[in-house]
């Protein structure tokens, strides 16, 4: 726990203190890509986990995997997230538990020009990066905040951050979602002085399944999902609000605040193709 020693020490809020010898972190999404990264780094912090996402055979052996390494206690419960009942049991399920770290990381995109894309497909991907995250966010804020302390971190995107998305523009939508919602219950944890960070990751392009299952390739490299996970949970630790992993990608999103939209619009717009499925 000698990171998290050090990191007390320059905390300026509540003290940071190492995690109970029952606390847990859930991380939805948990099956792969940055789910499972924020997994391995919570793990390596001394958390145990309750992982929770759809696949089950991938969720048993990132478990099996992460007990064995760092010696912790892992749960495993296959959630679809898309459906309002299984977010509500979900929360039933946990609410007993010591939890001190919540990470809704589970959502997914869909590229295409917007009169082309299934609307069964938005509709889930609306279900997911909306609905669920509003649901879990709302349940575990109540939850923190009864116990005056915990983390909670939501996983949106710089996508969320830009006015808009060409081509990807039901996704931005609901990543903006995400960071507007995280921005005001984080102001008003703020003015009830509550001992509860909520924040949000807004990562670029990051080298995990999305890309594939969104169907879209980028402009530019994405950055790894174990450096994208380390970097949001050492910014979580430190209270970061918004969390905006690579030099590259903050220097990014803050000159996009000067640029024409018209012009910035166009530049999203090019950044992004369909992904070669041959």
């Amino acid at each position: 726990m000698g990171y998290i020693s050090e990191l007390r020490k320059k905390v300026g809020h509540a003290p940071l203190m190492a995690p109970a010898a029952l606390a847990y972190a859930v991380i939805t999404g948990a099956s792969s890509g940055i789910g499972a990264e924020f997994a391995k780094q919570l793990a390596a912090h001394g958390y145990n986990l309750i992982l929770v996402a759809r696949r089950k055979e991938r969720l048993i052996k990132t478990a099996r995997y992460l007990s064995k390494k760092f010696k912790v206690k892992c749960t495993v419960l296959v959630k679809d997230l898309s459906k309002r009942e299984e977010c509500e049991s979900l929360f039933e399920e946990i609410k007993d538990y010591d939890i001190e770290v919540f990470i809704n990381n589970a959502g997914f995109g869909v590229f295409g020009a917007f009169a082309d894309t299934a609307l069964d497909s938005e509709m889930d991907m609306i279900s997911v990066n909306v609905s669920a995250v509003h649901i879990l966010t709302k349940k575990m804020v109540k939850y923190f905040g009864d116990k005056n302390k915990g983390y909670l971190l939501n996983v949106a995107s710089s996508a969320g951050l830009l006015p808009a998305g060409p081509y990807m523009s039901a996704y931005y939508a609901t990543k903006a979602y995400v960071v507007s919602l995280t921005k005001g219950i984080a102001e008003e944890l703020r003015e009830e002085n509550k001992n509860v960070y909520v924040g949000a990751l807004c990562p670029g392009p990051v080298e995990t399944e999305f890309n594939s299952v969104a169907g879209v390739s980028f402009g530019s490299k994405g950055i790894s999902a174990k450096e994208c996970a380390k970097t949001a949970v050492d910014s979580m630790f430190k209270r970061k609000k918004i969390i905006v992993p690579g030099r590259i990608l903050k220097l990014g999103t803050y000159a996009a605040k000067f640029v024409p939209e018209s012009l910035l619009l166009k530049f999203v717009s090019k950044f992004k193709k369909v992904k070669n499925r041959g």
